[in-house]
């Protein structure tokens, strides 16, 4: 995935006179460092879907695995648009992450050797995968891997100053 700088916005309708937008670069290393996210996905009928997984930060993008048949993974077959949340549970400091995108699966194997390796650096060896026939292998089971590349992303910097930051891509 190409590397590129997006267009970063204040929304000032929502930040202290005093905020300053955060830098993307900021706001990646917010994201590589973050354990927990909350993917929304949305089910053929048109519900939403909420759940929390573990996340890596690679050339770009957000990856994470679910297996086939869980929820998350059928929802993205029939409609790939996804958003991606992180951040604290307090409302007076800290930062939230948005991220916006389409998942998209990855299968080359090379890439997912790349990404196994990334998610025992960061997550320990309880998350060790093989990598095989184009899918993460952990036990007895499987699991598809997608990646999620933002299209538009916000960072709410909370605590004087609040801020919203907007950065949309090409």
């Amino acid at each position: 995935m190409p590397k590129t700088e997006p267009r970063t916005e204040l929304d000032v309708r929502y930040s202290s006179a005093d905020a300053e937008p955060m830098p993307w670069a900021e706001a990646v290393t917010r994201l590589a460092a973050a354990e927990l996210f909350w993917i929304s996905t949305v089910r053929p009928d048109g519900r939403p879907h909420v759940t929390p997984l573990p996340a890596v930060w690679l050339d770009d993008a957000l990856h994470f695995a679910t297996g086939p048949e869980e929820r998350k993974a059928r929802n993205l077959a029939a409609n790939p648009q996804t958003v991606l949340t992180t951040g604290t549970n307090l409302w007076n400091s800290g930062c939230d992450l948005v991220v916006e995108g389409a998942a998209v699966r990855v299968t080359d194997e090379r890439a997912l050797r790349r990404l196994a390796a990334a998610w025992e650096r960061k997550y320990g060896s309880f998350w060790h995968y093989e990598v095989r026939d184009g899918c993460f292998h952990h036990g007895s089971g499987h699991a598809y891997v997608f990646a999620v590349a933002p299209r538009t992303a916000f960072g709410f910097g909370k605590g004087e100053p609040f801020s919203q930051t907007r950065w949309r891509f090409a």
